[in-house]
């Protein structure tokens, strides 16, 4: 471990970059693994070496180092808190960063194989939105994310800090093909929600075996293109209310279509 006790020592400068430096648009779209992503907090960063995670750099809190430190086999500098705030810019610093290699990731039809429950993600692009629906279909026991190309990273750093750390095991695939490799799905039953108040009510469904959900964004729901090719569902609601937020509707459909047969 190395103090450093100057914000502007050239070695904190990797800790500063934004998330277009870590990981361009190309890096992005390399299931293969390409870039780099940042870690916050200690269980973040726990749980993406327990993933098998590669970590390259670390910064600590030279009052309060985390136990997860001493796992890492990368160069680990250490700081007091006015160096800290100064790098991470979050208002409380945290007792640990760390920036890892950005993992592989599978195909559609390779994580259709083995899973049964699947949330489809259209044009999320707010990365704590992204964060949560992460964290909600994880906490349900549900398989993967399947994202288009304009929704937000789900390693992105404000994604990350809010699904704590539940990003690394929930799968997730990115597409720029959606709509066709949802038609290419075998077995899977395709669930689009809407607030339509002509969709089926969510507690009318009862799914099969495997079964997608699909999210849109906020702003205007999903395309055309994806509601025509599932089954619309809403989520019954009181008068006078529409819709609720992405991450809000994914905790509830998660809940109500999960498997039946994992444990409570």
């Amino acid at each position: 471990m190395e103090l450093i006790d100057d914000p502007d020592d050239p070695r904190f400068a990797q800790f500063r970059v934004n998330e277009r430096a870590l990981a361009n648009r190309s890096q992005k779209r390399d299931d293969a693994g390409a870039g780099l992503f940042l870690a916050e907090g200690d269980l973040v960063v726990k749980r993406a070496l327990e993933a098998g995670c590669v970590a390259t750099a670390a910064l600590v809190d030279i009052d309060r180092v985390p136990d997860v430190a001493a796992q890492l086999d990368c160069p680990v500098y250490a700081g007091g808190p006015a160096v800290r705030a100064r790098i991470e810019q979050i208002g409380l610093p945290l007792s640990i960063l760390a920036l890892f290699e950005r993992p592989a990731r599978p195909k559609l039809y390779e994580l259709a194989r083995t899973a049964r429950r699947i949330v489809v993600a259209e044009a999320v692009d707010n990365p704590v939105n992204v964060g949560s629906i992460v964290r909600n279909a994880a906490a349900m026991g549900w398989d993967g994310l399947v994202l288009d190309h304009t929704s937000a990273d789900p390693l992105a750093r404000r994604a990350l800090r809010v699904a704590m750390g539940t990003a690394f095991t929930l799968p997730h695939v990115r597409t720029r093909h959606l709509a066709a490799e949802l038609r290419a799905l075998e077995g899977f039953e395709l669930y689009a929600m809407t607030p339509d108040p002509s969709a089926i009510a969510l507690d009318m469904v009862r799914p099969g075996e495997r079964a997608a959900v699909l999210i849109g964004s906020e702003r205007s729901g999903l395309s055309q293109e994806l509601l025509d090719i599932a089954t619309p569902v809403r989520i019954p609601m009181a008068a006078g209310v529409d819709s609720l937020n992405a991450a809000a509707a994914t905790a509830v459909v998660c809940w109500a279509l999960r498997r039946r047969d994992q444990a409570d």
